[in-house]
C-alpha cells in the first residue's frame, strides 16, 4: 500500500492479491453495505465487489466516514491483527471502532455510517493513477 495526497486528503492505493480478491464475497454478511449502494462513496466504475477500476488495485480516501480519523490497516488475518480470530484482513479505526474491509466496505455495527470513498481517478498509464478526473467510457 502506498499513501498519497490528494486535495489535503490521504489516498491509499493498495495491490491486492488474488487470495485477497477471492475472500471479498465471503465476508459480504458482515458487511453493512457489501453491494456498495450508497452511491456518493464512490462512481459507477466502482460500485462493484472490489470498488475498483482494476480488481487489483484499491483507491480509496484514507479518512474515516465517521468523523474524519485516519484508519490503521490491520492487513494480518485473524488473531495475529488484535481484532479477533475471524478478522478478514483490512483497516481499523481505533478512535471509535469502525472496521473496513480491504474493498474499503465498512462492517455492521460500528460507528462509520459508510464505506470508504472512493475518488474520482483513471489509468492515465497502465501503471500511472490520475486521482481527481473520472474514468473515461470506453
Amino acid at each position: 500500500m502506498v499513501t498519497v495526497a490528494w486535495r489535503g486528503k490521504p489516498i491509499w492505493i493498495l495491490r491486492r492479491t488474488p487470495e485477497v480478491l477471492n475472500s471479498l464475497k465471503a465476508i459480504s454478511v458482515l458487511l453493512a453495505d457489501p453491494d456498495s449502494k450508497v452511491e456518493s462513496q464512490q462512481p459507477p466504475y466502482a460500485s462493484n465487489v472490489h470498488r475498483s477500476i482494476k480488481p487489483e488495485f484499491l483507491v480509496v480516501v484514507g479518512l474515516c466516514t465517521h468523523l474524519g480519523c485516519v484508519p490503521l490497516t490491520r492487513f494480518a488475518v485473524g488473531a495475529l491483527s488484535g481484532l479477533g480470530d475471524d478478522w478478514p484482513g483490512g483497516y481499523f479505526c481505533p478512535c471509535h471502532g469502525s472496521k473496513f474491509d480491504l474493498a474499503g466496505r465498512v462492517f455492521k455495527n460500528v460507528p462509520a455510517p459508510t464505506n470508504l470513498v472512493v475518488p474520482p481517478h483513471h489509468y492515465a498509464w497502465d501503471t500511472v493513477i490520475e486521482i481527481g478526473v473520472h474514468e473515461q467510457p470506453t
